[in-house]
């Protein structure tokens, strides 16, 4: 890439760049229903980080924050919406990485995740 152009990047096409597809062996095991020797950060990277964000414990949330940053993060939750997250997981990264309330209050108002919702909660 030429100098000066990495302003044109987003924070996740950046975070691409600099990648060992090796994952952690806790992150793997998140993946009890895949092949975790096919598993590759640069071909997964969209999986792996919902995922983690869905059901990752903190060590597996702190990995992920430190293999992209906030900004590749944030960039990743507003592209699907919060979708994967449950509420409070959704309203806890509201609040972490500064999303906007009412962006985040209407997804969750929205008719197909309210249906979703209901069905998974206790």
């Amino acid at each position: 890439m030429k100098p000066g152009t990495d302003k044109l990047r987003s924070p996740l096409t950046a975070a691409r760049e600099e990648e060992p597809s090796s994952l952690p062996t806790s992150v793997k095991k998140l993946f009890w229903d895949t092949k975790v020797r096919t598993l590759r950060w640069d071909r997964h990277r969209e999986t792996i980080i919902g995922r983690v964000l869905a059901v990752g414990t903190w060590v597996d949330v702190t990995w992920l924050r430190k293999r992209i940053g906030d900004p590749a993060l944030r960039e990743w939750i507003v592209r699907h919406e919060g979708r994967g997250l449950t509420p409070q997981q959704l309203r806890y990264w509201q609040l972490l990485l500064d999303l906007p309330r009412r962006q985040v209050d209407q997804w969750l108002r929205s008719e197909s995740r309210q249906v979703w919702d209901r069905r998974a909660a206790p």
